[in-house]
């Protein structure tokens, strides 16, 4: 599976900003699929994940309430819509593929997206 992100930018504290990523290649319509990300000199941390029908969503504690996942199985696609930016959320995004229908982790990822950078400014 291949996977590609995108609609990372510059936004400042409080804005809005969403991210999508297209699945191509091999199929990943029966995964579960997630959004992972690393701040500079910090390890890649899990965000939220979303199982194969668009439902078990899951959150990090520190996204809860502010950050939305979604997927759109007929277009191979899912997004994270984040609202109430802080600038301790300026990282490199990633969406991966995971093992499973349900649930993933940094050990279950099987594909990882390029990343796109999400940097906000106070």
């Amino acid at each position: 599976v291949q996977l590609q992100a995108s609609g990372g930018g510059l936004v400042q504290a409080g804005d809005s900003l969403s991210l999508s990523c297209i699945a191509s290649g091999r199929t990943s319509s029966n995964n579960a699929m997630g959004w992972f990300r690393q701040a500079p000199g910090k390890e890649r941390e899990f965000v939220a994940a979303i199982g194969w029908n668009g439902g078990h969503t899951s959150y990090a504690d520190s996204v809860k309430g502010r950050f939305t996942i979604t997927r759109d199985r007929a277009k191979n696609t899912i997004y994270l819509q984040m609202k109430s930016l802080k600038v301790e959320d300026t990282a490199v995004y990633y969406c991966a593929v995971g093992r499973s229908a349900v649930g993933i982790t940094s050990r279950t990822v099987t594909s990882w997206g390029q990343g796109t950078q999400v940097t906000v400014s106070s």
